[in-house]
């Protein structure tokens, strides 16, 4: 029979949980988890399962699911690395409690992209927010976080992540303080800053010149010019990006200008439209009476210009035999006057006879000058034959030197190609160094060790990516895999002073987030292998494997030795295909993790490939069972290492080039002899062509000569023909023609007269139908007039219409123009909330100002940056410090009244705080058999008057907490510190610290994991009772059920059997399972069912024994 275990019901429980602490949790490809969710309760959490489950996991979801980042955790700088392997995406959504029950809730959601955000920041625009399923800027996520439910996921008394807590009693007090302030009030912790501030100005407003003058050597000092430098050219850096910021979120705002432009130009488009429709109804009665009009003109204008056109054609006729008799009279003159000039040409031609053939004489007495063309023609062919024999040897010469060229360009070619092949796999080194400066970190820390070589007093190595050289790609797959991001990107030295040297200048001057590795003077120690020779020996024979993870590339040994240091690379094997067969036959697991010895299991990791899938397998021995774990993954190839290369390629490359160099040494003497050889007949050759070129000259001349004597010859034919012919003949010729061009003028002018008689009659009939075109043209002008005038309205309106259109069609296209350059220079879904971010203009002047600011900046800065700027700077200053000492006193004396006012209340608020936090903080103590007090520091000294300056000093930027603790009946109250107290007594003082505060702070909920690690056994217990204690105190009577000191997270790998308070309803454990046997579905684990099952076993052995005691009893007696 299964027992009911009785609980509140749903509605109770929602009643419980106080506002703003955590009612679900639901995580998806976030780190170890697939897809989870689960539900905690309103008071003490207790999240309780194996190391490396998953149980952080869950803290680290609340912390970045409340909008917190990653460096909160300390485990990573970057959202993206808690993505699951080789997912692409991670969500976390938590629900949280309402003000009021029934109240809104808000459902916080973060959705992290691997493949959004920088590659070399810090991942922030990876992730996306949303509020009850709305996208909310992370700004606004952390207002309703912080502001509306008072959660501070950034203060370590409220939010412990167990890579934090070593930090918490690493504090010193001034900073246990603040921290304690912040979680307690907000208003305690700013008017403790404000009382810094105040004391800071007090003490800075005294008149002493000397000080003044310190306080100018000091800046003088301090304004040196390589820092200055660095300072302004990261001020110009900023300057650029918030230029190019401002530049994209101009983009949209000139799109939403330009879309209210085009809304307007449609609007108006519209009505438009509508008045050109009117406007063209109101034109067609014009228009007909118009048409019927024009009808009537048309047809009298027809008849009209048809009269026109036969008074015009008999005009022309007029015209035309008026025109023919004066061309008629006009050639009658000329043929006299040729009639006259017949002689005097013809003594023209006798002179110009004479002329040429005295030139016909010149030309043929030139003839004599030139040889036989027999010779000439006999030289030519000659000299022609020896030329191509010659040219022929020479060619053959030239295809032999173009033969040898092109064997030693193909030979230098192949040097080349082979010398840059060879250069780049020499150059893999400054290949991997490049692909590590894209993490900026990186980058300024090389620069920085490279420019201060000097300053280290022995090498210093790195990064150390850039340092390894693997022997192939599988091998460079596995060590990546096994070696963490943050050592790929770290550096090493070799001695303890370049390391502080290194720490100093790199971590704190600069902010430069890389680690840095010691390897004491670079040596490499001796390597201490994880296996015999023996069992080696059987793991390569028998199980496939090959070597080991550090003998599969080759590196300096400062880098082999910090590998070694930090990841045991000598302790990991590395094997091939048959590994998996050995797993398979289930040997190989168990052997590899057994001591040689026998007692007992050790863990163990080993690479291998299956399938020509690359596989990594880790073997974990639990320290609570002592059973074996096996942790299983897939590696994925190398991205920041690349495959290393083969020697004896290099080798086969370096043998190319130098084959490639013989072949050229070889080739190059037989090419300049040729050369000799082809310069020789080309000499050779020299008089034979000038010889033919001369007899080819003289060929050409005497052709010349021979058509120049030609052309004279039918000259001087020409001229007696002219000279020659028959006068008389022509004179009766221009006789007759005269005759008969005097006989056809007569004619014309007969005509002509006619034709002028016709034309007056077409005139006369032509007026009369043009005075009755008049009467009805005036009337259709009329009509036009009264159409043009409304044609003329609705050609407005339409002309009105179609620039309205055409402005609007032109706005739109401007409009998706600028939408498409907005998009590509800023897509809104990844830039919209960093560009309505309150730091950012919201109108187009404010952007051009501040665009115009930024520029103005940069200008400044790139054309002074250094001696100007620091000069005015320093003057300014100087002058500010000048006019601050010629102030009243009046301002200081204020200051004091404000101080002494803000002072009298915060310390009585404080030492109350104090005083209780004090008193349970000395009983939780007690309880664990120790001694313990909450002090409050004043800075060193209590507050006094100083005479000479007349300031009260009271040092609260000293102010601090001090937890004195005694854990040995002997010693006196001490100091808590990592450095004179355990792990174990640092536990038990943290956590009852923060036990003593828990009333009191302001936060819905806490955080605490492994808080219990390294306590023996009895405080575990003592601690877990204190921790059940407070976290689940009753509600005093009348109280609201959510009025208590809120939610309590404890993580935990493990809980010691029989522990009191267990049984408390008030208590939520959360139970993280991981293995072979875990189940399918969260949900088909009943804790009720199991515990009811458990009771009832417990009972049913109770009562055999009770049985077995009764019969003892009775054979007794």
């Amino acid at each position: 029979m299964t027992m009911e275990i009785d609980r509140p019901s749903v509605e109770e429980r929602n009643q419980r949980y106080k506002p703003g602490s955590i009612k679900r949790v639901k995580l998806k490809n976030f780190l170890t988890y697939d897809d989870v969710e689960f539900f905690p309760g309103p008071r003490l959490n207790v999240v309780v399962g194996p190391n490396g489950t998953g149980k952080s996991t869950i803290l680290c979801a609340i912390c970045l699911g409340l909008g917190g980042q990653p460096p909160l955790l300390g485990r990573a700088d970057d959202a993206r690395l808690f993505i699951k392997h080789e997912k692409d995406q991670a969500i976390i959504e938590i629900e949280l409690a309402p003000h009021h029950p029934g109240g809104k809730t808000h459902t916080l959601k973060r959705v992290i992209e691997r493949d959004r955000g920088s590659e070399n920041g810090n991942g922030k625009g990876a992730s996306t927010y949303y509020v009850n399923g709305t996208k909310t800027p992370l700004k606004s996520v952390k207002e309703l976080v912080t502001e509306d439910y008072h959660i501070n996921i950034d203060n370590l008394c409220t939010f412990l992540p167990q890579d934090k807590v070593g930090n918490f009693s690493g504090f010193d007090k001034q900073a246990l303080l603040l921290e304690t302030e912040k979680s307690l009030s907000s208003a305690l912790y700013d008017t403790h800053q404000q009382l810094i501030k105040l004391e800071k100005e007090l003490q800075s407003s005294g008149n002493d010149v000397k000080a003044t003058e310190d306080k100018l050597k000091t800046l003088k000092k301090q304004n040196e010019r390589l820092e200055r430098e660095k300072e302004l050219m990261e001020e110009r850096q900023e300057l650029l990006e918030r230029i190019d910021l401002l530049n994209k979120k101009r983009a949209w705002l000139l799109f939403d200008t330009k879309r209210a432009e085009a809304v307007e130009a449609k609007e108006k488009r519209e009505e438009l439209k509508k008045q050109k429709r009117e406007a063209e109804r109101s034109v067609r009665p014009i228009q007909e009476a118009h048409a019927e009009m024009e009808g009537k003109v048309v047809q009298i204008q027809t008849t009209s210009k048809a009269l026109d056109v036969k008074v015009k054609r008999e005009r022309k006729n007029y015209e035309d035999f008026l025109a023919k008799m004066e061309n008629h009279s006009d050639g009658i003159e000329r043929e006299v006057s040729e009639y006259q000039s017949i002689d005097a040409q013809h003594r023209r031609n006798v002179k110009e006879l004479e002329r040429e053939r005295r030139r016909l004489q010149e030309v043929e007495a030139e003839g004599d000058a030139y040889p036989s063309m027999e010779d000439t023609e006999r030289t030519i062919a000659e000299c022609a034959q020896e030329i191509r024999q010659i040219k022929s040897e020479m060619d053959r010469k030239k295809r032999a030197i173009n033969d040898l060229k092109r064997q030693i360009d193909e030979a230098k070619e192949t040097k080349n190609s082979t010398s840059e092949r060879l250069k780049k796999i020499n150059n893999e080194k400054q290949q991997r160094l490049q692909r590590m400066f894209k993490f900026a970190a990186v980058k300024n820390a090389y620069d920085f060790i490279q420019e201060n070589r000097k300053e280290f007093r022995r090498p210093v190595h790195g990064p150390i990516a850039a340092e390894v050289q693997p022997k192939n790609a599988l091998y460079a797959s596995y060590i990546e895999n096994h070696v963490s991001q943050a050592t790929w990107k770290s550096f090493v030295v070799e001695c303890q002073e370049d390391y502080n040297y290194l720490y100093r200048e790199i971590r704190q001057k600069r902010k430069i987030p890389i680690n840095i590795i010691l390897v004491p003077n670079g040596k490499l120690e001796t390597v201490s292998r994880m296996y015999s020779d023996q069992k080696l020996s059987v793991l390569k024979r028998e199980h496939g494997f090959i070597e080991y993870l550090d003998e599969t590339f080759t590196a300096i040994d400062p880098i082999m030795q910090a590998l070694i240091g930090r990841h045991n690379i000598d302790k990991v094997l590395v094997g091939g295909d048959a590994v998996q067969e050995a797993l398979d036959r289930r040997d190989l697991q168990t052997y590899i993790c057994t001591k040689e010895n026998g007692n007992g299991y050790v863990a163990a990791c080993f690479f291998y490939t299956y399938r020509n899938e690359m596989k990594k397998r880790t073997v974990n021995i639990s320290r609570y069972t002592g059973r074996i774990g096996v942790d299983k993954q897939d590696v994925a190839q190398a991205k920041v290492l690349q495959s290393g290369t083969d020697p004896r390629e290099k080798e086969r490359l370096a043998q190319i080039i130098n084959d490639a160099n013989e072949t050229i040494e070889r080739l190059t003497p037989e090419i300049d002899n040729l050369n000799e050889e082809h310069v020789k007949l080309h000499q050779q050759g020299q008089p034979i062509s000038l010889r033919s070129k001369e007899a080819k000259r003289t060929k050409s001349d005497y052709l010349n000569y021979k058509s120049k004597l030609k052309n004279q010859r039918s000259k001087v034919a020409d001229a007696e023909e002219r000279a020659n012919s028959d006068n008389a003949e022509e004179k009766s010729k221009r006789i007759r023609k005269i005759k008969k061009m005097i006989e056809a003028c007569i004619k014309c002018g007969e005509d002509a007269a006619k034709a002028h008689s016709e034309m007056m009659k077409t005139i006369r009939v032509s007026t009369g139908v043009k005075m009755s075109e008049h009467g009805l043209s005036e009337s259709l002008r009329k009509l036009t007039d009264k159409l043009s005038e409304a044609q003329a309205a609705s050609a407005e309106l339409v002309s009105q219409y179609k620039e309205a259109e055409a402005e609007y069609n032109q706005k739109k296209e401007i409009l998706r123009k600028l939408l498409k350059k907005a998009e590509d220079i800023a897509p809104k879904d990844e830039w919209a909330e960093r560009l309505d971010a309150d730091d950012m203009p919201t109108s187009m002047e404010a952007v051009d100002e501040a665009i115009d600011d930024a520029e103005s900046k940069v200008n400044s800065i790139t054309d002074n940056p250094h001696v100007m700027r620091q000069y005015e700077e320093r003057k300014k200053e100087i002058e500010e410090l000048q006019a601050k000492l010629d102030t009243e006193g009046g301002e200081k004396d204020l200051k004091k009244k404000q101080l002494e006012n803000k002072f009298t209340k915060w310390e009585s608020k404080l030492m109350n705080i104090v005083n209780q936090v004090n008193g349970k903080f000395s009983t939780y103590m007690k309880e664990v058999g120790c001694a313990g007090e909450i002090r409050l520091y004043k800075g060193g000294n209590e507050a006094r008057e100083n005479e000479e300056e007349e300031n009260l000093r009271y040092n609260f930027k000293d102010w601090g907490v001090e937890i004195m603790v005694k854990f040995r009946e002997a010693s006196t109250l001490q100091v808590l510190s990592a450095q004179t107290h355990s792990g174990g007594e640092r536990s038990v003082s943290t956590i009852m610290y923060l036990m003593g505060l828990q009333n009191l702070m302001t936060s819905p909920f806490r955080c605490v994991d492994e808080i219990n690690q390294g306590l023996d056994e009895r405080n575990e217990r003592l601690v877990f009772k204190r921790i059940v204690n407070n976290s689940t105190m009753p509600v005093e009577e009348g109280a609201a059920p959510n009025d208590h000191c809120g939610q309590y997270f404890l993580i935990t790998p493990k809980l010691l059997p029989n522990l009191e308070g267990m049984e408390n309803e008030e208590i939520t454990v959360l139970f993280v399972f991981s293995g072979a046997f875990n189940f399918d579905n969260c949900l088909d684990w009943n804790v009720d069912k199991f515990i009811a099952d458990k009771k009832r076993i417990l009972s049913q052995r109770t009562e055999v024994d009770m049985g077995n005691n009764r019969g003892k009893k009775r054979r007794s007696q």
